[in-house]
């Protein structure tokens, strides 16, 4: 099995080596917790460390917002890259000038389908959802785009905003038609909040299914691998019944 590294620190540990290539990876979490952060550096680690371009997608931002933010987090030579054409970035102006998916689909195809590109990033669907009207539609479109990631040879990162403060409350279609889901979460305690990582589904590998604490600095995100137990997360920190074992046992996909 083929594995493709985030280059995010702490991360690959907890993914036992990686993300199993041209995996479709969900990466969920409330607002706030570092869902385009941990995407801003999947695809720029893919061409800092790895030698493998990348495509990015916001629905939500311009370019010169991804670039400040990703600069922000220590990645400094994003704007360098996307000029080199290592990464490509569509931004909210690229994809919602259109008003049907297969017209945005079509924008984006032909870098899809290009040899040079190895990952991609959507952030978010979201915002993607928007373009249908009820889920049937939207379940077929979401098909449709996973399938041409994976034809296509692409380990793709998916961002969904969750609403609810634990996913086992929130399941959309997302989790279900996606290869994994890595859930961003942060628990607030006394004035602070502290941050965490949960890979709740992963198909075709083994992870560590703990949740384990993570950071932001100026340096991006880290996860902490061998500090599950460093701030109790793993002992039923909102009541969810999973009493010390780790993450809920009762959230299936």
């Amino acid at each position: 099995m083929q594995q493709v590294k985030t280059g995010v620190p702490g991360l690959d540990e907890v993914l036992d080596g990686g993300l199993v290539k041209n995996a479709a990876v969900l990466v969920s979490g409330n607002p706030g917790t570092g869902k385009s952060i941990l995407c801003q550096q999947f695809v720029y680690n893919g061409v800092e460390q790895f030698d493998e371009d990348g495509l990015y997608l916001s629905f939500e931002e311009t370019r010169d917002d991804i670039q400040e933010a990703a600069e922000s987090v220590g990645l400094e030579h994003w704007g360098e890259y996307v000029e080199e054409g290592h990464i490509k970035v569509y931004d909210k102006r690229d994809l919602l000038q259109e008003a049907d998916f297969s017209s945005t689909l079509d924008t984006v195809l032909s870098d899809l389908t290009e040899d040079r590109y190895s990952r991609i990033v959507v952030d978010s669907l979201t915002m993607f959802q928007m373009f249908f009207d009820d889920d049937t539609e939207r379940r077929r479109y979401l098909l449709k785009l996973i399938d041409i990631l994976k034809e296509n040879d692409l380990t793709s990162l998916l961002t969904h905003e969750q609403s609810a403060l634990f996913p086992r409350t929130d399941i959309g279609l997302e989790n279900f038609l996606t290869d994994g889901n890595i859930y961003l979460g942060q628990t607030p305690t006394r004035g602070t909040r502290n941050r965490f990582v949960w890979v709740a589904k992963m198909r075709k590998q083994a992870t560590k299914s703990d949740l384990f604490p993570l950071e932001i600095t100026d340096a991006g995100i880290e996860v902490h691998p061998d500090a599950a137990d460093l701030f109790g997360l793993n002992n039923d920190p909102m009541g969810m019944g999973g009493g010390g074992g780790g993450a809920p046992d009762d959230f299936d996909f």
